[in-house]
């Protein structure tokens, strides 16, 4: 399952040369991962688990500059016991501009350790393997 999101590109976004900062990326690539977990998961859920960025690999692949719309796209591959690789791709229409791969490990809120990684949040993620 894969979860989009379509936003204009802001004159705050960009940097000394004129064009997007890697840092809005890495920016946008947390923020799409974060509200596609919200749009699957409920607020029990939430306040039980939480996720911990623990890897990105990120390819930049053409300019983005300000006012441009793009879009977002997010979805996760295949799950380990307590981590997850997500992919992400930025779109300015047909153009990609970013390439991405994030692993991600679930967090018990409690405890504050590493979390299995169940069937549940495998049915409610899609489980695509990519």
């Amino acid at each position: 399952m894969k979860f989009s999101q379509v936003f204009s590109v802001e004159k705050s976004d960009i940097d000394g040369q004129g064009h997007v900062n890697n840092v809005a990326y890495v920016r946008w690539i947390q923020d799409a991962a974060v509200a596609h977990w919200l749009s699957v998961t409920t607020e029990e859920i939430r306040e039980r688990f939480t996720w911990m960025l623990t890897r990105h690999e990120i390819d930049f692949k053409k300019q983005t500059f300000a006012d441009e719309e793009v879009t977002i796209t997010t979805w996760v591959g295949t799950p380990t016991r307590v981590s997850w690789e997500r992919f992400t791709e930025i779109r300015r229409g047909a153009d990609l501009l970013v390439k991405a791969r994030s692993i991600w490990c679930l967090i018990d809120r409690k405890t504050l350790r590493p979390a299995r990684i169940g069937e549940d949040f495998k049915r409610r993620f899609g489980n695509n393997a990519t």
